[in-house]
């Protein structure tokens, strides 16, 4: 199903040739505003429940055994979220359909409160999911709404008022100004032949969100996992950055197989039964989770706890823990859960990374572990500038930082568009 429900009310209205995007500064302005209080109202909500159910002082962490016992419930609750009140999902989508909003698409506002409660539900079970593709999700709703009040219509015009809405929230949670004006070029407008009208909305909607973010101080994803600068540039870090390019790729590469396995294994056993579906795969994040805590989740906290001390988990554990963050992001992608996989796939890159830095100390492991989060997210979202400047901003990267994240992402370019090819030549 695709991450913007379906309209109720028919297929937007055919494009009249030569017309323009018809927006007005005040309607963009109306919108980013919008979109980014509803995105920190959300967002605080989620914080505060996750604060009581998971906080330090809840009553899960006192009594571990209640921690699996929390995650098969929120489990079902996103099940039954899907079966009776329609709640949508991305079961049928990649990693970078969760990631992108319609284009003058209608959502069926009666799915709403079932796409709301499944959005808090799926971030609150711990599953392996972030929080990207809910808000994108949930600003389809809150842009289509305002769209349909103030009478937007033509496809442009509405492609170009829930991109600024995108824009708003995201330069704000991802902490960067700039983040989905590159966002927006290559995952929605680029081919658009007003392109550079809607680049102006939703540099102007980022603007607007990034500076309330900055505002009123609410946390966002940059600088979350910073590392030392590596110092001086060798041009062996050049061998390093392809090295690791094809690291991130093959990493992204399992995640797109893994992604392909769940979706026919769990289409296979539960076909339509969704809250069945839901139900085992949270039997399965619950057990992982017991076991080993630091996988439960989107990884965002869970992560400095690693990157402080990774030697208490050896080099074989943390590669063992990246390859069963995948899975578990693959499983939770194809069961039900609404999400995205942006920080699952940061913490496995970081997991390799910081593996690798175990087996060779002599390397920067700033090197090691940004390289392959340009790479893997390059791979899997097939948007180079978005995971460079990404992982520029969640890792702090400097200048000679950059030209290796560059040729990192280059490099897992190269080998997807090549797979691409082998795939195409097969079907």
């Amino acid at each position: 199903m695709s991450p913007v429900p379906a309209s109720a009310e028919g297929p937007a209205p055919p494009e009249v040739p030569g017309s323009t995007v018809d927006l007005r500064v005040w309607q963009v302005v109306f919108i980013a505003v919008i979109a980014i209080v509803f995105t920190v109202a959300y967002l605080s909500l989620y914080a505060q429940l996750n604060k009581t159910i998971w906080g330090e002082d809840s009553l899960l962490v006192v009594t571990p055994w209640a921690i699996p016992a929390a995650v098969v419930f929120f489990s079902l609750l996103v099940g039954l979220s899907r079966k009776y009140l329609h709640a949508p999902d991305v079961i049928h989508e990649g990693f970078a359909d969760s990631l992108k909003g319609g284009e003058g698409g209608k959502p069926d506002h009666r799915t709403f409160p079932g796409a709301l409660l499944s959005s808090l539900f799926s971030l609150l079970s711990g599953a392996s999911i972030g929080p990207e593709g809910t808000i994108t999700l949930l600003l389809m709703y809150v842009s289509s709404f305002v769209r349909k009040r103030l009478r937007i219509e033509s496809p442009s015009a509405a492609l170009g008022f829930d991109v600024a809405a995108l824009a708003s929230a995201f330069n704000g949670v991802i902490g960067s100004v700039l983040f989905t004006g590159v966002f927006a070029t290559e995952f929605q407008v680029g081919g658009n032949k007003n392109a550079l009208r809607l680049l102006t909305w939703n540099l102007l909607a980022g603007t607007i969100g990034f500076g309330f973010y900055l505002l009123i101080g609410f946390p966002s994803f940059a600088r979350s996992i910073p590392f030392e600068p590596m110092g001086e540039f060798l041009p062996v870090y050049i061998l390093y950055a392809v090295a690791l390019g094809i690291a991130g790729s093959l990493l992204a590469v399992f995640a797109g197989v893994s992604m392909q396995a769940a979706e026919k294994i769990m289409d296979r056993v539960f076909g339509g039964a969704v809250v069945t579906r839901v139900l085992a795969a949270g039997v399965v994040v619950a057990a992982v989770g017991y076991a080993i805590p630091e996988l439960l989740f989107s990884g965002e906290a869970q992560i400095h706890g690693i990157i402080t001390d990774p030697a208490r988990f050896g080099a074989v554990m943390l590669l063992g823990m990246a390859i069963a963050k995948i899975l578990l992001l693959a499983l939770s992608f194809k069961s039900g859960y609404i999400g995205g996989p942006l920080f699952p796939i940061i913490f496995s890159s970081t997991l390799v990374g910081l593996a690798l830095s175990l087996v060779f100390p002599g390397i920067p492991v700033a090197i090691l572990v940004l390289c392959i989060e340009a790479a893997a997210l390059t791979f899997a979202l097939g948007a180079p500038l978005t995971s460079i400047l990404l992982v520029v901003v969640v890792g702090t990267a400097d200048q000679s930082m950059i030209v290796l994240l560059t040729l990192s992402a280059v490099t897992a370019m190269l080998i997807a568009a090549r797979v691409k090819e082998r795939m195409g030549e097969r079907a």
